[in-house]
């Protein structure tokens, strides 16, 4: 079962990834730790990844997929769970055509549906808590940061919404719900 998760950022899609690993034995591939492996594996992909982080330039979508192709001739779990990418239609043509040219397809592409008011509400709420215990907080998450990254995100992701209900993909889950909830929504949708 391969699935992509859909959300705007604190919307739970890493906590109800690593929920899937550990009750379903699937694979989280998060674009942004697979490129930090890269760059410190010493391969020939991992010194490319490194040279063009090292420039501060972005890394090219071949790039993305040919990591992404690498981890799924891997097949050391359940499937896989996309977090984080794709994030444009080509990247979601390129996606289509990998799992297709290694006998695989895409089961659903949920989205964790939230208001983004109460989602900012909730971000710094947890910023705030963890200032408090003196843990790490991150530098954007602030109320002027967070709705600069969700104003990217929707406008990222918004042809990705269309593309996946056009293709009979697209599944909603209410992203705000507890931990709990979101997770019994998604566990219906996947069966």
């Amino acid at each position: 079962m391969n699935i992509i998760l859909l959300g705007p950022p604190g919307a739970g899609k890493g906590t109800q990834a690593q929920l899937l690993v550990e009750e379903r034995g699937m694979v989280q591939l998060s674009t942004g730790d697979m490129l930090r492996a890269a760059r410190t594996s010493g391969t020939e992909m991992g010194n490319k990844v490194a040279a063009i982080m090292d420039a501060g330039e972005l890394v090219t979508d071949e790039i993305v997929i040919g990591l992404i192709e690498e981890q799924l001739q891997v097949k050391d779990g359940n499937g896989f769970i996309f977090d984080g990418f794709p994030r444009t239609l080509a990247q979601a043509d390129a996606l289509g055509d990998l799992l297709t040219a290694n006998g695989q397809g895409l089961n659903a592409v949920i989205e964790m549906k939230v208001n983004d008011d109460v989602l900012v509400e909730r971000i710094l709420g947890r910023a705030e808590d963890a200032r408090k215990a003196g843990e790490k907080v991150r530098a954007d998450d602030n109320e002027e940061s967070l709705k600069i990254r969700l104003m990217e995100y929707y406008k990222k992701t918004s042809p990705l919404l269309g593309y996946y209900y056009h293709a009979g993909d697209l599944k909603a889950v209410n992203g705000l719900g507890t931990i709990d909830e979101v997770k019994v929504e998604i566990a219906a949708i996947l069966g």
